[in-house]
């Protein structure tokens, strides 16, 4: 497709980089015994203002403003009510934000500033560290001992900018953030070369792949100028150039916690607490089940929208947690549409398999019905991305009117056929009963 922002993404890759080496002597600081557990928050957080600096310029504002916002609510409000202060406060301060990009991209017709784009894309990262800090909290799992205690927000402060998460990377809770930035200095081991060599050919595997499927892409049509089914191959390219992007900065964020001796151990630490990695690629493409990629595709930020939104919602958790997760992201057209159509994809995803489940009993007859419903996860997920990412109205005009809007036509279908079907047979049972 002609005119895609393939490369919305490359400078945040630039800033990892130069925060790599900055990582490196944090780990080796650390495992030499020359950082006090004070001097190592001070480091991490006078490492992240740098980072922001850098990164966003004059509007690294917007990030220490609330953050530091956030560390005044922790310290003044009471448990029972710190989280929906701290809640409220954060993402109005988000929307605003959007709005302000809004106004750029469809009132002014301008592109908007890189500098912005990544500042936004890092305060959505503040969202999540704050809202699961206030949850524990009010939960009791973190106790503000004494309030306006230096200690106490400086490792507030740390945690919520710290810069090997400050533009990327999988959620750390605070309890884990704490436990690893105290760790006594036996406890951390020098870098081995097998691991890093490991991520370093993944990262360039992926790079490599990204070349090949740019070049495809700009070799085909566009979805108006493709013929018939043409546009589905089209629709396939871009989603996975954008999946593979997105690959590629998961597994570098990771890699730069690693580097800084966040040790990613996905085993429970003494709090119960375990890391979840976001890269989970195996699973992500081969599985023929649309929830499960949903619950894989970012797993951390997954693990967050569930314990923020889908446990404690009391109807329809699904679709509000679909629409949180839309206003969060900045409800732009696109990306309305995207995450309403993905709830809809995967409340239809549920009971399509679950019949499937009844009806196949052949090997032949599961492993057809395997990779049907595979090319059509893919083929979804691939609709949902680029409406997602592209975000315009004109572009979702585009692509609601080409053949690609027939793969979730089938589910939604579906999804009225088979919900009908679970009625008649719940009141037939009732009639049954009675």
């Amino acid at each position: 497709m002609d005119g895609l922002p393939l490369f919305y993404f490359h400078p945040v890759t630039l800033y990892q980089g130069v925060a790599f080496p900055f990582a490196l002597l944090f780990n080796f600081l650390c495992a030499m015994d020359f950082f006090s557990i004070t001097a190592r928050h001070i480091f991490l957080l006078l490492g992240g203002c740098l980072l922001a600096w850098l990164a966003m310029a004059q509007y690294a504002m917007l990030i220490f403003i609330p953050a530091f916002c956030a560390v005044a609510l922790f310290q003044s409000v009471g448990p029972e009510k710190v989280h929906r202060w701290a809640f409220s406060f954060q993402m109005t301060w988000q929307t605003l934000c959007h709005l302000g990009l809004h106004y750029t991209e469809y009132y002014l017709q301008e592109p908007p500033c890189m500098r912005f784009c990544i500042t936004l894309s890092s305060l959505m990262l503040l969202s999540q560290r704050v809202t699961w800090l206030s949850l524990d909290i009010s939960e009791g799992k973190v106790m503000v001992k004494e309030a306006w205690r230096s200690h106490c927000m400086l490792s507030f402060c740390s945690y919520l900018l710290f810069f090997p998460a400050l533009l990327g990377g999988p959620l750390c809770s605070f309890r884990r953030f704490q436990a690893q930035v105290s760790r006594p200095d036996p406890l951390w081991r020098p870098l081995s070369f097998r691991p890093a060599a490991r991520r370093g050919l993944l990262l360039l595997g992926l790079e490599l792949l990204k070349t090949l499927v740019r070049g495809m892409l700009q070799a085909s049509a566009s979805l108006t100028s493709c013929h018939r089914f043409g546009c589905v191959y089209v629709m396939w390219t871009t989603a996975m150039l954008f999946k593979l992007t997105y690959y590629s900065h998961w597994i570098l964020d990771e890699f730069l916690l690693w580097a800084a001796g966040f040790g990613l151990d996905s085993r429970p630490s003494v709090h119960g607490e375990g890391d979840v990695l976001d890269a989970d690629i195996w699973t992500l493409e081969t599985t023929h089940k649309l929830s499960l990629f949903t619950r894989t595709w970012n797993q951390s930020t997954a693990k967050w929208l569930r314990r923020l939104v889908f446990e404690r919602a009391k109807a329809w958790p699904l679709l509000q947690t679909f629409a949180f997760s839309a206003w969060w992201h900045g409800l732009h057209p696109g990306q309305v549409f995207g995450f309403l159509c993905w709830a809809l994809m995967v409340e239809a995803d549920y009971l399509i398999h679950g019949y499937a489940s009844v009806l196949l009993r052949s090997w032949l007859g599961r492993l057809l019905y395997r990779a049907i419903t595979w090319a059509h996860t893919q083929l979804i997920i691939a609709y949902i991305l680029l409406a997602v990412e592209l975000r315009s109205i004109s572009t979702l005009r585009l692509l609601g009117a080409s053949y690609n809007s027939l793969f979730p036509l089938v589910y939604c279908i579906s999804l009225v056929l088979l919900t009908r079907r679970k009625k008649q047979a719940e009141a037939s049972l009732a009639t049954l009963t009675d």
